[in-house]
């Protein structure tokens, strides 16, 4: 089944990049492997998706400890501070720093490893009051500053997520946000070349306004039995 789902996502991914004029290769495909048992994270192995994405802490650890080969684990999920020890050793790249506070503790544990940590600024591009990230934009710089001070950390770009809804303009208003917080801040001197957005419900969208990373489950995996 995820080989089948996987193809079907694949190809939809590259009709949509011919369509709108973007460059396949710019595009990693993250599959959210979060509450899947380990049997189904080896079918997605064996399937070809070695770019995997959790949303807990220890979930993440206990997976990593669990596999070997060239997986690269991505945390999505809000992260807190007392978790950070849980995911540093393994993840190649941190989705969700929403404050200074958090940058200076994933930057305290990389720095124990003799490691560069690769993460994005997790940022609110919509109202839903459920939703983390950094919405004021004065804010927004001044954590993209602190991030390059910090010997140990990479920033790379910005990651958002969209309003749960069915209205078109609101999701890709939302991803047109990210994208022009980013070039403010390239205009500043940072030199970003990430976008964590687009997930089952509107990827397409995403790649139409620029997203490098799709953070996809229900579409390879199905529908979750929490």
């Amino acid at each position: 089944m995820i080989a089948e789902n996987l193809k079907a996502i694949e190809e939809k991914i590259a009709q949509k990049c011919l369509k709108s004029g973007r460059n396949l290769h710019e595009i990693t495909l993250v599959a959210v492997s979060k509450t899947q048992p380990l049997q189904i994270i080896q079918e997605s192995i064996n399937a070809g998706l070695f770019n995997l994405g959790e949303n807990k802490a220890q979930e993440l650890r206990d997976k990593a400890d669990s596999f070997s080969g060239n997986i690269k684990w991505h945390f999505i999920g809000h992260l807190q501070t007392n978790k950070v020890k849980y995911i540093i050793k393994h993840t190649a790249l941190i989705h969700s720093v929403d404050s200074i506070k958090l940058a200076e503790e994933i930057n305290r544990r990389a720095e124990l490893l003799n490691k560069k940590q690769d993460v994005l600024l997790e940022i609110k591009t919509s109202d839903e009051a459920a939703k983390y990230g950094i919405a004021d934009e004065k804010e927004i710089f001044n954590t993209a500053e602190c991030c390059l001070r910090l010997s140990n950390l990479n920033l790379t770009g910005l990651m958002t997520m969209a309003p749960f809804t069915e209205k078109e303009n609101d999701i890709r208003s939302s991803f047109i946000k990210l994208r022009n917080i980013k070039d403010k801040l390239n205009s500043s001197g940072f030199n970003l070349t990430q976008l964590s957005m687009g997930m089952t419900n509107d990827y397409e969208i995403a790649i139409e306004e620029g997203s490098t990373i799709l953070r996809i489950g229900t579409a390879i995996f199905g529908q979750r039995n929490y």
